[in-house]
């Protein structure tokens, strides 16, 4: 697997490609010390394997990961142990390393990594979000086709393998990904702003810091979705 190194310590990079050396599998193509290099590197080279770390300055590992559309396969390597919940939220993080790293526990990691291909590939076959037309959606639900009008949707979130459509009238929840349902709604109705939430930008009640109020539901945005939130209204 080609792979590349984001650390903002130089120490923590030379560990991780010391490991990576050992592993017959494994090509280290490059390593950053910020994500933003790392930005550019991707925009123009495609890879098998991340291994970010979490805390850097002023561009978080997360807030990393959001920037990217198809993300490869990442290995968080960290020295804090308190985002492991967080971190498995995001489908392409295969596992999580905590400083110092053992020989044995790095090869277990790679261990999943190389077998998590068929599991995403089967992932794919189970979207029910069904072709759009005009403004009505169509979702499997029980093996009945429902009709939903879009504009009647104020928010999408994702929850594991499923996702939750909240309309004006009733909640759907659907056996689907929050990506399969972004293609299918109309940009200009709609807006990603966490990697967890899709909502109707004219349903937007309030906002305040980094959280929307749609109906009664309390909204995050993400850092790296906030600009174009702030694009799309209306401002006096």
């Amino acid at each position: 697997m080609n792979c590349i190194i984001i650390d903002d310590e130089a120490t923590a990079r030379a560990i991780i490609s010391q490991l990576c050396s050992n592993v017959d599998s494994l090509n280290v193509l490059e390593e950053f010390p910020n994500a933003m290099q790392a930005i550019k590197y991707l925009n123009q080279n495609e890879i098998d394997l991340i291994f970010l770390d979490i805390h850097m300055p002023d561009f978080t590992g997360f807030d990393f990961i959001e920037t990217l559309k198809n993300p490869p396969k990442i290995i968080l390597t960290t020295s804090d142990p308190n985002f492991a919940i967080q971190a498995f939220e995001y489908d392409c993080i295969v596992d999580y390393l905590v400083k110092p790293i053992t020989p044995e526990r790095f090869q277990k990691a790679i261990q999943k990594a190389e077998a998590i291909k068929p599991k995403i590939a089967s992932a794919k076959a189970v979207d029910k979000v069904e072709t759009s037309s005009g403004n009505d959606l169509y979702v499997n639900i029980d093996r009945r086709l429902i009709k939903i009008d879009i504009p009647s949707i104020y928010l999408v979130e994702a929850k594991g393998d499923y996702i939750q459509v909240k309309t004006e009238d009733k909640n759907y929840t659907v056996h689907s990904t929050l990506k399969k349902i972004e293609d299918k709604l109309p940009d200009s109705l709609f807006l990603k702003i966490h990697r967890s939430y899709i909502i109707n930008v004219d349903k937007i009640i309030d906002i305040e810091d980094n959280s929307v109020l749609i109906k009664k539901d309390v909204i995050p945005v993400s850092r790296s979705n906030r600009p174009e939130l702030m694009k799309r209204l209306n401002l006096l």
